[in-house]
């Protein structure tokens, strides 16, 4: 799984218009799945989000996880982020894994987030999205669980 996470001050998703999701401090995290993803790329993402430490602490270095600061995480499933642009000039999405096989991982890392005690809001899988947010630091990161 790939994800890009950004520490945010706020964010929200809107679909049609209509604010489905926001949250203030925390993280907002873009979720692809890829054709190999299981349960474990699942769990070992959930995992990472929940204990990642890109908070500042007394000291002002990161130190502390959303969990520690009583943030929240907006996640956004985004296939794209599985686009292979080294050929020609349009994306090449055959990495991506197709929606009946995503759409429970993706679901999967949210709940494990839950059960981690974080506070999950979420975008609409499968819908065209409007995504606006504020990154605070900035502060933006990588994560794959096959690298």
């Amino acid at each position: 799984m790939r994800a890009v996470v950004q520490r945010v001050s706020r964010a929200e998703v809107r679909v049609e218009g209509e604010r489905v999701a926001h949250i203030g401090k925390g993280l907002l995290v873009l979720i692809g799945v890829s054709r190999q993803d299981g349960e474990a790329d699942a769990v070992w993402l959930a995992e990472k989000l929940a204990g990642l430490r890109v908070f500042p602490d007394d000291a002002g270095k990161m130190g502390r996880s959303v969990l520690d600061v009583g943030g929240a995480v907006l996640s956004v499933s985004q296939f794209t982020l599985l686009g292979d642009c080294r050929k020609g000039r349009r994306p090449d999405f055959t990495r991506a894994a197709p929606a009946e096989t995503a759409l429970p991982l993706y679901e999967r890392v949210n709940a494990h987030l839950r059960e981690k005690g974080v506070r999950v809001e979420t975008g609409v899988f499968g819908a065209h999205m409007d995504v606006e947010l504020v990154n605070d630091g900035p502060v933006t990161l990588w994560l794959d669980s096959r690298v």
